[in-house]
């Protein structure tokens, strides 16, 4: 930007002004007492005669996220962000002279931005409560929908306890439990399937074989298990990685979801806290609380 001569005229003859006062100033100090002369701001930009301090580009810094600092830095650090902070009051100090600050109706958008803010800033410092989720809380609200067993389950039924005996000692002896299943069983549904249930889930089996399968792990077979129907034996095996691997991820679904319970609980406790002490007045002269329930 090129300044008319009067603009570099006047600029000295203010130059000129400010080293006679520092001048003086210096004479008169010992007379003053030992209170030190205050340190010029230092100015990093002007604007149409508006200065931008050092302090004001700091704080505006300062403010920003990390990843934005970042960003900048990649670009050319502070130099760019200052270049910016030119443009924003080169920006506003035209919306000014065009009078769009006297705007009826852009008044009124501020207004209710800074309510917004007013209350959003509110609403942060009640929920300064960190809300946590215990391992305990998530394994109840999950266990309506997960299992904690993650096993497959086979099972073949059996229509007395020495038949039943004689295949649980062949098959710890190594004997193929599906093949057996498949060829003795009398539970014709997973006959077939060589006694396949599938994983895990609850009200899987019968409550008598669900107890066994609790005390099992992968491999074992159980002891003949008596119910109504004859004798069972079960088999657990180790589910497969994939399936394993989506049941870890629902869980932490279900984490989140949980979370975002609890966390609007909270909020909500937080909005009837400030809605009790509140009072509404309506046009007709009738009080009621703030939730407009209780007339008072």
């Amino acid at each position: 930007m090129h300044r008319r001569p009067t603009e570099y005229a006047t600029a000295s003859a203010v130059l000129h002004m400010g080293l006679m006062m520092m001048a003086v100033g210096g004479l008169l100090l010992p007379l003053v007492g030992c209170t030190p002369p205050q340190a010029e701001e230092r100015v990093v930009a002007f604007v149409n005669g508006k200065p931008i301090t050092q302090t004001e580009l700091d704080h505006e810094w300062a403010d920003l996220p990390e990843a934005t600092k970042a960003r900048y830095e990649k670009e050319g650090g502070r130099q760019v962000f200052l270049k910016e902070l030119v443009d924003h009051e080169m920006l506003l100090q035209e919306a000014r002279r065009q009078g769009l600050d006297l705007d009826d109706a852009i008044r009124d958008r501020v207004r209710r931005y800074k309510e917004k803010l007013l209350i959003d800033e509110l609403l942060k410092d009640r929920m300064k409560t960190t809300v946590e989720l215990t391992k305990e809380e998530l394994d109840r609200y999950a266990s309506e929908l997960l299992t904690p067993l993650k096993v497959r389950v086979a099972q073949m039924l059996l229509p007395n306890y020495p038949a039943a005996k004689d295949l649980e000692t062949q098959v710890n002896r190594g004997g193929d439990f599906g093949k057996f299943a498949q060829r003795y069983s009398i539970d014709y549904k997973t006959k077939a399937k060589g006694g396949d249930l599938g994983p895990y889930r609850k009200g899987l089996v019968i409550p008598e074989v669900d107890d066994a399968i609790r005390t099992l792990k992968p491999g074992m077979i159980s002891a003949p298990i008596k119910a109504e129907s004859g004798y069972y034996l079960v088999m657990i095996t180790a589910l497969e990685p994939e399936i394993i691997q989506a049941d870890l991820a629902k869980r932490e679904r279900l984490r989140q979801e949980l979370l975002y319970l609890k966390r609007k609980q909270y909020f909500d406790s937080v909005i009837a806290e400030i809605k009790g002490k509140a009072v509404v007045r309506l046009a007709d002269g009738s009080r009621f609380s703030a939730d407009g329930l209780t007339k008072r």
